[in-house]
């Protein structure tokens, strides 16, 4: 058998094969790219309103803590014992009062344990520790 020798032919590429591969690729991606809502924090900016002031009974209750552990509210230091029963006291005049910590940063933690195990005693919801400034 003799082959025919056709001049020069002309050759092809065949790009179907390679699209698929594309479209599979492609495919694929979309799938396997997972969509994750990014979580963020909401910031309430101020208003242009001048400040409202603010009622004695609507004020939050403010535990200090000074350098030498020492527990007072509203002036008046105390014992570790009394600071449930003070803070049931203050919870009661003003039940929807956030709880403020001011803590020394010399004080020892015992006295912010003792605080935060009786504002947890006495159910205050929200609870706020702060620092104060060394003097």
């Amino acid at each position: 058998m003799r082959r025919r020798h056709r001049g020069e032919e002309e050759a092809e590429i065949n790009i179907t094969p390679m699209l698929d591969i594309v479209f599979i690729m492609l495919i694929f991606f979309i799938v396997t790219t997972s969509f994750v809502k990014e979580k963020g924090l909401e910031v309430s900016r101020p208003s242009t309103a001048p400040p409202k002031e603010v009622e004695q009974k609507k004020g939050p209750i403010v535990v200090k803590i000074d350098g030498s552990s020492n527990i007072s509210l509203q002036g008046r230091i105390l014992e570790p014992k009394a600071v449930q029963a003070n803070l049931e006291r203050q919870k009661a005049e003003k039940p929807d009062s956030p709880l403020i910590v001011a803590s020394h940063p010399d004080a020892e933690t015992d006295a912010l344990v003792t605080v935060l195990n009786a504002a947890k005693a006495v159910n205050i919801a929200s609870v706020n520790v702060a620092t104060t400034t060394q003097q």
